[in-house]
């Protein structure tokens, strides 16, 4: 049975949107794009880099083939603000197996910056994870078994190992249908993975009852690892609401406090949206409307936390809050 969420869900006061949304769109790409979202977004070697995800297919016509049609675009910024797209894409993988790679996800570890992103293959999704110093080239450290994404890595290593956020694919064992949950692994190099354990789940979520799964990566506070994630509900009577002939989800981005030593401990999560579908371009005009999805997140010297999301699976924007009054939000979840 679907569990019913409320039809009204707004967005924390304490969060703002950027007034000159969206950020990045097709508009400002210089080469043929439909769909500009989804986008790392991180602070590498004094510049703001945004590496997005890139639908090329028809934008006058509304159609996509989204199977063979996405690559990778890099952005950057001086200010995290103003983004000049580079005329030279980043990264595609495509052979005889692999269909796309999309949903890059960026962490800077040390002087190095990794990419975690998603594959879909003729044999299920799989979650990789490579590592760059240019953009230009880049090492795939592994590639997941099926069918996992949505993986995020932590800054740095806790307790010796590297950590990640992923969100598999257990339809089997969760009844059959979409029930997605986050959990939680270590590895040693970053290749092989393991020591898994499940985070939290959809029912632990006030505004889910589809699946919930990381988002941008998390950032180190004083009082702890400040993560957000995605939670999706559906309702089967929702209708048409974008290009697609019914879209029924809508997802929105929680925030949660983790432990600084035990990442696999919540210290708190807020019990309502952080950000949910409100503003013209999140809930219409786009390829599927009520859809945000934060896939960056920077923790700026003042105390500011810029936050990079897609909208509407179209365009990238930016919110911002204090982090103080991230923590808030959170530690009152308790």
């Amino acid at each position: 049975m679907t569990v019913q969420v409320p039809a009204i869900l707004t967005s924390s006061p304490l969060i703002h949107r950027y007034p000159g949304n969206p950020v990045l769109d097709a508009s400002k790409v210089p080469y043929p794009t439909a769909l500009v979202f989804n986008a790392g977004v991180t602070k590498f070697r004094g510049k703001y880099v945004m590496v997005f995800r890139n639908d090329y297919g028809s934008l006058a016509e509304q159609t996509i083939e989204p199977h063979h049609t996405t690559d990778l675009g890099i952005a950057f910024s001086d200010d995290g603000i103003h983004w000049e797209a580079s005329p030279k894409k980043c990264f595609k993988l495509h052979d005889e197996e692999i269909i796309r790679a999309y949903d890059p996800r960026l962490t800077v570890i040390g002087d190095r910056c990794y990419m975690c992103f998603a594959v879909d293959t003729k044999h299920g999704i799989r979650g990789g994870i490579a590592v760059t110093d240019d953009f230009e080239d880049f090492e795939i450290l592994s590639l997941s078994s099926p069918d996992l994404r949505n993986m995020v890595l932590f800054p740095e290593k806790i307790g010796g190992n590297y950590v990640r956020l992923e969100r598999p694919f257990t339809v089997y064992s969760r009844g059959g249908k979409d029930r997605f949950d986050t959990w939680i692994s270590e590895s040693p190099d970053l290749k092989y993975w393991g020591n898994s354990d499940l985070l939290f789940a959809v029912e632990h979520v006030p505004f889910a009852n589809d699946k919930v799964g990381p988002a941008a990566p998390p950032v180190k506070t004083d009082q702890g690892w400040l993560t957000t994630f995605h939670a999706v509900d559906i309702d089967p009577a929702r209708g048409k609401h974008g290009w697609e002939p019914s879209w029924k989800k809508r997802y929105t981005a929680g925030i949660m406090l983790l432990d600084l030593e035990n990442p696999k401990k919540i210290i708190g999560m807020c019990r309502e949206p952080l950000l949910a579908p409100e503003a013209n371009y999140e809930i219409d005009g786009g390829f599927r409307n009520n859809v945000i999805f934060p896939g960056g997140m920077i923790l700026e010297d003042d105390g500011e936390v810029k936050i990079y999301y897609g909208s509407a699976d179209t365009i990238e924007c930016l919110a911002t809050a204090h982090v103080d009054d991230l923590i808030s939000l959170c530690l009152k979840g308790r």
